[in-house]
């Protein structure tokens, strides 16, 4: 059995016996496929993992920057309190136009506010309307623009708040420094930002599975 078949049939073996079934990831996943929408999702496992962070934390108001078909999104929102809000961002408006079905199919637009847009500009936006700080923010959009993300992101955060951002090994190519590819320089300069942020403690996690090889930042807002 090749390596990728042995990851994919642990995950297989794992979520089936621990994350159980909802119907509404179902929608997504299907609207998704019907759409052609390219499968960059988190993996079922990840997406519990999601769910599972919302939980411990007590978060009640996430930001997710990046929405495309609205699968990361269902399971942060599914995981809320009530009263909780999803804030999701989606600059195709195709993906946008799919991932809002889904919302509506799975009943969960009251928790989930889907705003289309650059993610960079959006987020100034919610910088100069004085949102309210979020407790949970999940970053997997392009990559070439995660340093930024995150810079904006602290922006809209409180201490103790969290950040995951997903998306950060790319089958270890983060390391070859000779890899000119957007991605990949866009991960590595987000990492150097994430190193030298002194209002962050933060720790990088390798995952393989489903998805293949690549892992994702968790980081913690510093109180003052």
């Amino acid at each position: 059995m090749e390596q990728h078949d042995i990851w994919t049939a642990v995950d297989t073996y794992f979520a089936g016996r621990l994350v159980g079934t909802d119907p509404r990831l179902d929608v997504v996943s299907a609207n998704a496929r019907a759409a052609g929408l390219p499968e960059y999702q988190v993996s079922e496992l990840q997406g519990a993992f999601l769910r599972i962070v919302v939980m411990m934390t007590g978060a009640s108001r996430v930001l997710e920057v990046g929405t495309l078909g609205g699968y990361s999104t269902v399971w942060l929102a599914g995981a809320l309190p009530d009263g909780g809000t999803v804030v999701t961002i989606e600059a195709d408006p195709d993906h946008a136009a799919v991932a809002q079905r889904s919302f509506r199919e799975c009943g969960l637009n009251d928790r989930i506010d889907l705003h289309r847009g650059d993610a960079s500009s959006v987020l100034d936006a919610m910088i100069d309307a004085a949102e309210a700080p979020f407790d949970l923010v999940f970053i997997d959009a392009d990559k070439r623009s995660n340093a930024a993300y995150l810079q904006k992101s602290l922006r809209l955060c409180r201490p103790g708040s969290v950040i995951i951002t997903d998306n950060v090994v790319r089958d270890g190519r983060v390391i070859d420094e000779d890899d000119q590819d957007p991605s990949v320089i866009g991960v590595r300069t987000f990492v150097d930002r994430l190193g030298g942020e002194s209002r962050l403690v933060s720790t990088a996690i390798q995952t393989v599975g489903t998805k293949g090889y690549d892992g994702f930042t968790v980081s913690v807002v510093r109180g003052t």
